[in-house]
């Protein structure tokens, strides 16, 4: 990705998949567990491609996702189960870094969604419309999620 990122080919977006994420069991708090182990391999990986890029990274957003998110409770083997809330992290050039956007009501039962999930608190469409539109200068994004009404007042304000 980073040798056609600084080969300038024109290229606009592109998607990684990186397995080994649905950790059910033996997460772990520190180095131990498997869940540790893949921030870490995740942090180099990212490191090194913004050490591989140099100057270019100047023009490249990161965004870093999951298609589900957690539950808030440990469950019986050490791990936690598919829920609802989750983070995304963004990095380069143009992102206003060093904080953390978004409201986490509290993890208290009656501040979980069912009872159980970390709720939903910042639509991954929002966080997406704001990456095409302001990065990608993207006229309207809304186009990309049909039946989503995107409110420009929601704005995040990550993007310089």
């Amino acid at each position: 990705m980073a040798r056609l990122i600084k080969a300038d080919v024109g290229l606009e977006t592109a998607w990684i998949d990186v397995g080994g994420w649905d950790t059910h069991r033996y997460e772990g708090s520190t180095e131990n567990g498997e869940l540790p182990r893949q921030l870490d391999r995740l942090g180099r990986a990212l490191a090194a491609f913004r050490a591989d890029l140099g100057p270019a990274f100047e023009r490249v957003v990161v965004l870093v996702m999951s298609e589900f998110g957690r539950t808030a409770r440990e469950n019986g083997t050490g791990g936690t189960d598919h829920g609802h809330g989750n983070f995304m992290l963004l990095l380069g050039g143009k992102v206003q870094g060093g904080r953390v956007l978004g409201h986490l009501p509290g993890l208290a039962a009656d501040q979980l969604f069912e009872g159980r999930d970390v709720p939903v608190t910042t639509d991954f469409r929002d966080v997406l419309a704001e990456v095409c539109e302001r990065h990608l200068k993207m006229p309207d994004a809304s186009a990309l999620f049909p039946a989503y009404k995107l409110d420009k007042q929601r704005r995040l304000g990550f993007l310089a």
